[in-house]
């Protein structure tokens, strides 16, 4: 999915929403330079695999967060873990370096990857703030909201502590 059909699926299940478009970001500093409705439920994405790159991973957290994945790897029962490449990004969720999202999910065909969630994103409000597919937006929803369509299409979502 790119962005417009991110748009047209959120539309067609009467999902609530808001777009904010941008510049091109890549990094959370680069986001720091834009005002943004929500700066609270703004997300930080890491896409990882093990040593293998037989499992994948995508870690959100609150935008400001740091991630400790020796932590995660031995909280989860992982293999070590590293970013994966922009090949692999490209390849199992179709997106590009900078544009890392939980809805680039909607595009790994074959569901390599998991998704882990910092409970973190799910108050006080409830809304977070991801990439449409493409980090020249952001669009905010509802956490519940973006769980449930990434269930809904059968991607593993893991709520947990980091």
């Amino acid at each position: 999915m790119n962005k417009n059909e991110i748009y047209e699926y959120l539309k067609s299940k009467n999902i609530w929403y808001e777009i904010t478009e941008h510049q091109a970001v890549y990094n959370m500093r680069d986001l720091e330079k834009i005002n943004i409705p929500y700066k609270e439920g703004n997300a930080k994405n890491l896409f990882l695999h093990d040593d293998k790159k037989e499992n994948y991973y995508l870690i959100t957290v609150k935008g400001s967060k740091k991630v400790d994945l020796k932590k995660f790897r031995t909280d989860n029962n992982t293999r070590p873990l590293s970013f994966a490449s922009e090949e692999e990004l490209k390849s199992i969720l179709n997106l590009t370096k900078g544009s890392v999202t939980p809805l680039g999910t909607l595009n790994d065909k074959e569901r390599k990857t998991k998704i882990y969630i910092d409970e973190e994103l799910l108050i006080p409000n409830n809304i977070i703030g991801v990439h449409p597919n493409d980090n020249t937006a952001s669009i905010w929803l509802k956490t519940t909201d973006l769980i449930n369509i990434l269930k809904d299409n059968n991607v593993t979502v893991n709520i947990i502590k980091l």
